[in-house]
C-alpha cells in the first residue's frame, strides 16, 4: 500500500474528532499525539527500576512534558515475557502515589497501564483519566464498567498472548486481530463506552513474531474499518533489535523509523519512552502525512 492510498484511507473513514477522557478532550487528526511512558516497576524490559520513587517519576514527567508529551502513561506491572505477576495491592501501592503527585503538579491527562479493574479504579480516583488495558477489555469483565463509570478514555490493545495456547483463527495476524477487536468493542459498548472514549492498539510485540510486528505497522490502515483512533507502541521493542541487531538502549533510530511509518499508515497516537529523541521525527512525519491539517507542536 503506498502513501497516497494510506492518506485516502485515513480520510475516507469517519472517526471521532476528539478522544474523550474524563474532562479532557484530545483532538484527533490534527497531529500525532504523544504518550510518554513512565514505568514505576523494578523489572520492565527497558527502564525497570529507573522511576520507582515519586521524585524520580516527577522528574521524568517534567522531562517528557517539556519535550512535547501529550499524555503520561503510568505502569506498575511489567508486561515483558517471563516477568513475575504482580498482585493488585502491590500494583496500587506502586502507581497511586505517583499518580497523585503527577495530578497535583501537572495538568496533562494521565493514563494507567493495567489490566486489573481494582487498579484502574484506584488510579482513576488518584487522577488518571485513561485506562490502557493490555488485555483489550477481555481479561476481567469488570474493567469496562470501571472505565465507563469514571467516563474515562480506554485504549483497547490487541493481545495475541490471549490465544497463545489455542489455534489462531488464522495465520494472518491482521485477520486474527479483526475478531479480537470486534469482541472488545462489543464489551465496550455493552458498558456504554462511546466511540469518543475508545482507541485501538494493535499490540506490537505482544505474543507475535518479528515478522508479525512488522506487518502490524505496514498494514495498520486495515484497522480503519473500525472507525476509531489508533495508537501504536513500537518503542524499543524486540522486533527492532532483531532487525538491526541493537540492544534495548540503542534502538532510538529504529523506533523513529517504526513511528514514522506508523504515522504514514494511519496512527493517531504513539506511545514512546524517549520523547525528546523522537519529537522531530514525529513532527516531520506529520508535515508529510497531514500537510493540510498539521498543527505545529509548541
Amino acid at each position: 500500500m503506498n502513501g497516497t492510498d494510506d492518506l485516502s484511507q485515513r480520510s475516507s473513514t469517519a472517526r471521532p474528532a476528539v478522544f474523550h477522557a474524563g474532562k479532557t478532550r484530545l483532538p484527533i487528526g490534527r497531529r500525532t499525539l504523544i504518550m510518554g511512558i513512565i514505568n514505576v516497576t523494578p523489572d520492565s524490559f527497558s527502564d525497570g527500576g529507573s522511576f520507582v520513587t515519586v521524585d524520580a517519576a516527577l522528574r521524568q514527567a517534567d522531562k517528557l512534558l517539556s519535550s512535547g508529551t501529550d499524555v503520561l502513561d503510568i505502569g506498575g506491572e511489567s508486561t515483558r515475557p517471563g516477568s513475575a505477576p504482580v498482585g493488585a495491592e502491590e500494583e496500587i501501592r506502586r502507581v497511586v502515589p505517583v499518580l497523585e503527585a503527577l495530578s497535583a503538579r501537572f495538568s496533562c491527562p494521565l493514563s494507567i497501564d493495567t489490566s486489573k479493574p481494582e487498579v484502574a479504579r484506584a488510579a482513576l480516583d488518584a487522577g488518571a483519566v485513561i485506562v490502557n488495558d493490555v488485555l483489550g477489555l477481555q481479561g476481567d469483565p469488570a474493567m469496562a464498567g470501571v472505565a465507563a463509570r469514571a467516563q474515562a478514555g480506554v485504549i483497547i490493545m490487541h493481545n495475541a498472548r490471549l490465544y497463545w495456547n489455542a489455534d489462531r483463527p488464522t495465520a494472518d495476524i491482521m485477520a486474527a486481530m479483526l475478531p479480537f477487536f470486534t469482541r472488545s468493542l462489543e464489551i465496550a459498548r455493552q458498558a456504554h463506552l462511546t466511540d469518543e472514549q475508545l482507541v485501538l492498539d494493535p499490540g506490537i510485540g505482544f505474543g507475535v513474531s518479528t515478522r508479525e510486528s512488522l506487518a502490524m505497522i505496514d498494514r495498520l490502515a486495515e484497522l480503519a474499518v473500525f472507525g476509531l483512533p489508533i495508537l501504536v507502541g513500537p518503542s524499543r521493542k524486540r522486533f527492532i533489535g532483531d532487525i538491526l541487531n541493537k540492544s534495548v538502549e540503542d534502538r532510538l533510530m529504529g523506533t523513529a523509523a517504526a513511528v514514522a511509518v506508523a504515522i504514514a499508515r494511519g496512527a493517531d497516537l504513539v506511545r514512546v519512552h524517549d520523547v525528546a529523541g523522537l519529537a522531530d521525527a514525529i513532527a516531520l512525519a506529520d508535515a508529510i502525512c497531514r500537510p493540510d491539517r498539521g498543527e505545529k507542536r509548541a
